[in-house]
């Protein structure tokens, strides 16, 4: 499938089986557990917004206040989908775009009358931006003692990084990300933004909390998150951490290989490599004697255990790759499966828009954009219709100021004044 044009509706409905084609069209939609609480978000590239979608997901109304005309500056990261931008797109789903000048009187106005009945404000301005706006929970609670304050920033409020500039590349950096990943001869970063997601992913759950916390509360009283770009980061680090303990040396970088268990990772067949890892000293013997069709080599004393394959890593790469140097990847994979040996095909992007998992178990639909139509995936977890719990929300991605005569009526308000 090329990338030159979108996914049509009717490559999305032939993903689907026949009989969640008929429910998908037909099922009447639930509302989601977040139905009836309000979001406002100051957000820009990813953490934030990545969050908040999450949140329209559950069907809480999002409003995304962005800058006039030229909205989130993640609309022009790129234009790869119909013009639009892939990151805009991806985490943008399902919200109202009110455009604000928050420094100009009137417009802060109209964001404070929002805060007043808001569930939730979401932030990862610049750092000291929502003080200086008067964006603090401190700032906000007498005026809506419920109100919820999410902060996302790299470092956090305090400490003597608090000012600096956080991006994702900068965050995996000072986290150790990179020690970790490439092969050695240079670092290399993570292919998608994990930095900003594993917040995103923080700030979600976090906000999820305090909103049943806050159900609890007899006061209904909210509360302040920070949520750290480098704290959740360093969250997710916490494998290669603890392999250092007490200044052990650290894993060594192996490209898409597992620094401490062989074999695992990428090995070449004929036509292109396979992705397999071994487990346990059963899977091993699987392997040697179904998959190498090698019985013996289960017990050769260089490889009778994991440290002893790990350490003797590249003799047995080379053993196991004249072997796959012999058949195409096809076959590979049926001796992998037929002696229960985890693997996997090395895929492309363009592998996983036609990924036949995803296509079986009907995980595509389409949302609208001001672009036009756009396949999407619905969120993990969530049904794709209402049997059995509540359909995911999966709305249109807004342009820039696309509801503004919607909501400041809403507010009382003139949009011409």
């Amino acid at each position: 499938m090329s990338l030159s044009r979108p996914l049509t509706r009717a490559w999305c409905q032939a993903a689907l089986p026949a009989t969640r084609r008929n429910a998908s069209t037909q099922a009447s939609k639930k509302n989601g557990p977040l139905s009836g609480i309000t979001v406002v978000s100051l957000e820009q590239a990813i953490a934030a917004p990545f969050c908040t979608r999450q949140l329209a997901d559950l069907g809480a109304r999002v409003i995304k206040v962005e800058r006039p005309v030229v909205g989130d500056f993640a609309r022009n990261y790129d234009t790869r989908v119909n013009g639009l931008a892939s990151h805009f797109v991806w985490t943008n789903r399902s919200k109202e775009s009110l455009a604000l000048d928050v420094k100009k009187p009137r417009d802060h106005k109209v964001l404070m009358r929002l805060l007043e009945k808001a569930d939730v404000l979401v932030q990862n301005l610049a750092p000291g931006a929502s003080t200086r706006l008067g964006l603090s929970h401190e700032d906000l609670k007498a005026a809506n003692p419920s109100l919820i304050v999410c902060n996302i920033s790299g470092y956090g409020p305090d400490g003597p990084y608090r000012d600096k500039k956080a991006y994702d590349l900068l965050i995996q950096s000072e986290a150790g990300m990179l020690s970790v990943t490439g092969t050695g001869k240079e670092p290399a970063k993570v292919g998608i933004s994990i930095a900003d997601i594993s917040a995103g992913c923080y700030a979600y759950s976090n906000i999820l909390a305090a909103l049943i916390q806050r159900d609890k509360d007899p006061k209904k009283l909210g509360c302040n998150i920070d949520i750290s770009m480098l704290e959740s980061m360093v969250e997710w680090m916490g494998f290669p951490m603890y392999y250092t303990f007490e200044n052990a040396p650290g894993p060594t970088p192996a490209g898409a290989s597992h620094a401490a268990i062989y074999p695992y990772g990428p090995f070449e067949a004929s036509d292109g490599a396979v992705m397999l890892g071994i487990q346990n000293e059963r899977e091993w013997a699987n392997f040697c004697d179904k998959v190498l069709q090698k019985s013996d080599l289960a017990t050769d004393a260089r490889f009778v255990n994991n440290s002893l394959r790990s350490q003797n890593r590249d003799e047995l790469k080379a053993i196991i790759c004249d072997v796959f140097s012999t058949l195409p990847s096809e076959q590979v994979i049926a001796r992998l499966d037929e002696a229960s040996i985890a693997n996997a095909s090395v895929n492309d992007m363009q592998g996983v828009w036609k990924h036949p998992q995803l296509q079986a178990r009907g995980r595509w639909t389409e949302i609208q954009t001001p672009k036009g139509t756009v396949p999407a995936l619905y969120p993990p977890g969530m049904t794709h219709d209402a049997v059995g719990g509540f359909s995911a929300r999966m709305d249109a991605v807004p342009d820039v100021g696309e509801h503004n005569a919607a909501i400041l009526a809403e507010l009382g308000m003139d949009e011409t004044k």
